[in-house]
């Protein structure tokens, strides 16, 4: 197989793998992402590695898992990412992004290396605009529910679908193509695009077009929970309102993604270029009544995720061999032929394209840090909980960031006198690592259910109804989470807290 010269890569955050035509979803409409599947290898057993957000970025940007050192964060100083090799190797690197997270506190340094950028201004936190459009005039958004986010200002402002900061990404990645793309010698486009994450807001004609009696303001913001319904906070009908207005975004997206691959075509630029369409994760939109995403462990519509590969000669085809999101960056090394220089726990996917290999690894590992830690197998789910009370758990940084929550003072826990340093696997730069204990402030996804196992296999359990603990399969699956975690070098506090080391 011949390697491709470039590669297109669009990362469309909180995409349902379960609600894509190609994947088998009937509820909502999808066809430029099956157009594209019609070109494409398909991956059937992808699964998410770090979580949420900015882990799962560093996971395809690095190429390393962090969650089982540290929570949401930045780039560290011991760390480079794919773009940086690509800048010394004279490849062009272009980020497009409406992501808002990539230009706050926790989301540092993973854009600075791309070769340029682009942010689009708008979407859910972002502090774009500091007060609502008092006029109005104009703005195709209807009254919708409110959160504390600078989206609720933003959303006045916009006089069309293309002031919404989905279209207006997709279609500057699409202009960026039509211009420069037969201009470089060597290109890696990285589309960072926040749809179909919420606030799920859209302009007609996508507003209400999967819930056409729909009478009251647009409920945008989908509340994060486990039984919401059950306990009162949404009732069923505005939970299929939720749900629908994901369906919208999702309509919504899917059409501009089109307009880049119009792009595509026009350009002839599938003989040389390999694209990748990608996700960090799901999200919960009323399954086992979970909202958004929750302490829950990853079940099927959050952690089983899409993924396609568009190959120069690779036919469309399906690839039931286990994936996860390091590799993709294993996956963009080999094809520009990069060598990480720090640890990195990805396998490339070429082999599996090509058809030299049926299968790159036996197992993936992901979580979210000091929740349950992850493995799969390709059939089998294990999600392993601490057994006492969480601890030990040490944060290892020397960035010391986090995800940011304003409404939280002080918003994260900072290092203290009994911060030591220590040295993450394969590096020689000093790291603090903060050890915690019940009562300290804890970052702001931290919280585990202790002793709260799950074992499930998907291949015939697919809803997750049947916990299998205490049979064959959970001996099978712990001797495998011990052999993924010394793999990657896991810390030892790891071991001791899930009660297998």
């Amino acid at each position: 197989m011949k390697k491709a010269k470039n590669a297109i890569v669009i990362l469309l955050d909180s995409l349902n793998r379960h609600m894509i035509g190609d994947y088998g979803g009937t509820e909502f409409e999808t066809p430029n992402i099956d157009r594209f599947a019609n070109r494409s290898v398909r991956f059937n057993r992808h699964f998410t590695g770090s979580l949420p957000c900015m882990p799962a970025r560093h996971d395809i940007l690095c190429g390393a898992l962090d969650f089982l050192w540290k929570p949401w964060g930045s780039i560290e100083l011991w760390e480079a990412p794919i773009t940086a090799h690509l800048r010394e190797k004279n490849v062009n690197t272009m980020l497009f992004t409406d992501h808002p997270h990539l230009f706050e506190t926790g989301g540092e340094n993973y854009h600075t290396d791309f070769y340029a950028w682009e942010y689009l201004r708008g979407h859910e936190g972002d502090p774009w605009k500091s007060r609502p459009d008092p006029s109005w005039m104009g703005a195709p958004a209807l009254p919708a529910s409110k959160r504390p986010a600078h989206y609720d200002e933003s959303r006045t402002w916009f006089r069309s679908e293309l002031d919404f900061p989905g279209p207006k990404t997709m279609k500057a990645t699409a202009n960026w193509l039509n211009d420069n793309a037969n201009h470089h010698d060597q290109f890696l486009v990285y589309v960072d695009e926040f749809d179909p994450h919420e606030p799920f807001d859209t302009p007609a004609p996508w507003v209400n077009c999967y819930d056409e009696t729909w009478k009251g303001e647009q409920l945008i913001w989908p509340p994060y929970g486990v039984r919401n319904v059950e306990r009162g906070v949404i009732t069923e009908r505005e939970g299929q309102h939720i749900r629908c207005n994901y369906g919208s975004k999702l309509s919504m997206i899917d059409h501009w993604f089109g307009k880049v691959l119009d792009t595509i075509d026009q350009n002839d630029l599938w003989d040389d270029t390999m694209v990748i369409l990608c996700t960090d994760h799901g999200h919960y939109l009323g399954e086992k009544d979970i909202w958004g995403k929750p302490g829950v462990p990853q079940y099927e519509p959050l952690g089983h995720t899409p993924l396609y590969i568009a190959y120069p000669g690779i036919d469309s085809c399906e690839v039931d061999a286990l994936s996860t999101n390091v590799d993709i960056n294993a996956t963009l090394c080999d094809l520009f032929d990069v060598t990480m220089q720090h640890d990195t726990h990805g396998v490339s996917l070429l082999p599996l394209l090509s058809g030299e290999q049926e299968s790159v690894r036996e197992w993936a590992l992901g979580g979210i840090f000091g929740n349950w830690v992850q493995v799969y197998d390709g059939h089998r789910k294990y999600a392993r909980a601490p057994v006492d009370d969480g601890f030990p758990l040490s944060l290892w940084s020397n960035r010391w960031s986090t995800m940011p929550i304003k409404r939280i003072n002080p918003p994260w826990p900072m290092p203290d006198d009994r911060a030591v340093l220590d040295f993450m696997p394969g590096a020689n730069i000093p790291v603090i690592r903060q050890t915690f204990q019940a009562g300290d402030l804890l970052p702001y996804w931290v919280h585990p259910r202790v002793g709260e196992h799950h074992l499930y296999d998907i291949d015939i359990d697919p809803n997750e109804d049947e916990n299998r603990l205490g049979k064959q399969d959970e001996k099978d699956m712990l001797e495998l989470l011990n052999e993924g975690m010394r793999a990657v070098n896991a810390p030892d506090e790891q071991f001791k807290r899930l009660g297998i080391g």
